[in-house]
């Protein structure tokens, strides 16, 4: 962040995000007219209320290594990746090759194959865990991993982190990004639905702490057990990844850790997003701490749906005993195996941290340049392949200070802005950018010369 940051006119701001809109509409007449037709059979026109934006969705046609073509035929460096779900970048030969191999012998069997065992070995190599299982996405590996944690500890409910998504079951759908007005002490948050449909019944059963903040935390937790409710485990990102990203204060999630033990919760890292991106192990081998069970998925399959849990001997125990019934008929698909197989072996290996090192780097690098020159109230975030500008002058460490800090119209203006110069990203304020294996430096170079054009523009 600049020792002297500017304070940006609102005004410009707001002049500057209706011309970029009414730009960006223009250019995306055929996304209008197929969202008139979808919408008559597809709620809202899309698969997912994440897809939504005003005043209609972006209908993609294409991807080819780290860029992406919608069907109005504009070209976009890709800088969402999926959600954070393409590290591999789009139809990367390794991928196309065996998936293009399995699917001539069979693309669904609903019981093991070979290439699940080696998934499942690499796998606990890299975040040395003994015990896997597969599921199809997420979602479902942090509500199976939930699971197994009530049977181990004999108890209901769940603590998270408020402002932290898991997924769209129930139990997670809670305390999640959304204007729910005052959240109450820190040390006594209220917990808050996401939406309609959840039953208040389970949204009591979820409670929520503040990231980096320990004591809050274990004031919680002594409430929770002087009212014997002490929840069967702590599921968290070990670095928040909805809200931009958020990176655990040193000494954090060893904290975490010490806690949980001594109150016998579970810990389950979240890391759909962090895990194959931040590190070949994930985000347990980056912090150095390890939970009791993790949950991956995203990009895990390279494009394919696919996701595990993965835990200790004891923690299974209940699985391979049957107390849990751990299901799915598309788990360890034969598609999906082939896809994770050619990642961990072919496309995500030293070489390939190796290159997204150097493209983060250099766009880290870029952005902290602009940042620098123009004096923008900002700052630069980076994980493993992933990243993100806030725009803030004071550093954000939770979901409160998010709140009060982030700038959401700046971010409205910058995903515009970008996307109007071919640079697509994550839309909103958790805007932030997923690199591939496929970006090169001049990719992480084209990155940085619009975020500079904007700068430009908006200090002028």
């Amino acid at each position: 962040m600049p020792a002297k940051a500017k304070t940006l006119d609102r005004e410009r701001i707001r002049t500057m995000t209706a011309r970029e809109l009414e730009a960006f509409n223009a250019k995306t007449p055929k996304s209008a007219a197929l969202y008139e037709r979808a919408r008559k059979t597809l709620a809202c026109g899309i698969g997912s209320s994440y897809q939504w934006r005003e005043p209609w969705p972006i209908y993609l046609r294409e991807g080819k290594g780290s860029h992406l073509w919608d069907i109005d035929g504009n070209e976009y460096l890709d800088y969402l990746n999926g959600f954070g779900s393409m590290v591999q970048g789009h139809a990367h030969p390794a991928i196309v090759k065996a998936v293009q191999e399995q699917v001539l012998h069979g693309q669904q069997f609903s019981e093991p194959v070979e290439d699940g065992v080696d998934v499942a070995e690499e796998l606990a190599r890299r975040w040395k865990l003994p015990k896997w299982r597969f599921t199809n996405t997420g979602s479902e590996s942090t509500m199976d991993a939930i699971r197994i944690a009530r049977a181990v500890t004999h108890r209901d409910g769940v603590m998270k982190i408020f402002g932290s998504y898991h997924g769209h079951h129930d139990y997670v759908m809670v305390s999640v990004p959304g204007n729910y007005g005052d959240f109450g002490p820190r040390d006594d948050y209220g917990s808050f639905p996401y939406g309609a449909g959840i039953p208040d019944a389970v949204v009591q059963m979820t409670v929520a702490v503040p990231f980096n903040d320990l004591d809050a935390m274990e004031s919680r937790l002594k409430k929770l057990a002087a009212a014997d409710k002490v929840p069967a485990c702590m599921i968290m990102e070990p670095a928040m990844m909805n809200i931009g990203i958020v990176l655990p204060e040193p000494g954090y999630l060893q904290g975490v850790r010490e806690l949980t033990k001594k109150y016998g919760v579970l810990l389950i890292f979240d890391e759909v997003k962090t895990g194959l991106t931040v590190a070949p192990g994930g985000g347990t081998e980056h912090f150095g701490v390890m939970p009791d069970m993790v949950a991956l998925a995203k990009s895990l399959g390279g494009g394919i749906p696919c996701g595990a849990i993965g835990g200790s001997d004891e923690v299974f125990a209940e699985v391979e005993n049957f107390n849990v019934w751990q299901v799915g008929t598309f788990n360890g698909n034969p598609l999906a195996m082939a896809a994770a197989k050619a990642t961990l072996f072919e496309i995500l290996t030293s070489e390939g941290y190796e290159h997204l090192a150097r493209i983060r780097g250099r766009l880290a690098d870029g952005c902290d340049a602009v940042i620098e020159k123009y004096g923008l109230p900002a700052y630069t975030v980076t994980l493993g392949a992933k990243g993100c500008v806030t725009f803030t002058t004071e550093k954000v460490v939770d979901y409160q200070s998010y709140c009060d800090y982030q700038d959401a119209e700046m971010m409205d203006l910058a995903w515009l802005y970008e996307a109007n110069r071919g640079i697509y990203a994550a839309p909103g304020r958790d805007q932030e950018f997923t690199i591939s294996v496929q970006h090169s430096l001049e990719d992480a170079d084209r990155y940085a010369e619009v975020f500079g054009e904007l700068a430009a523009e908006l200090t002028a």
